[in-house]
């Protein structure tokens, strides 16, 4: 990649809480728009990452999956 000014961005996209359903708002409001930007930075020759699922809550998430995968956690 070319970047003149060697400005580098980095974007992250926290991972839906785990107490509640998903919905179509998860891949709208956070993933959707910043794959776009992404991909469109990416265009522009920019040195640019993307980190998706950053783990801010993974207590809560973690109770929520361990009964459906208990050999995991226990």
């Amino acid at each position: 990649m070319t970047n003149q000014n060697n400005n580098r961005i980095t974007v992250t996209a926290a991972l839906p809480y785990a107490n509640g359903p998903l919905h179509i708002g998860h891949i709208a409001g956070a993933y959707l728009p910043a794959d776009i930007y992404v991909r469109y930075q990416r265009q522009q020759g920019r040195d640019i990452i993307f980190i998706g699922g950053s783990d801010e809550h993974g207590a809560a998430i973690m109770l929520h999956s361990s009964p459906d995968f208990p050999e995991l956690f226990y």
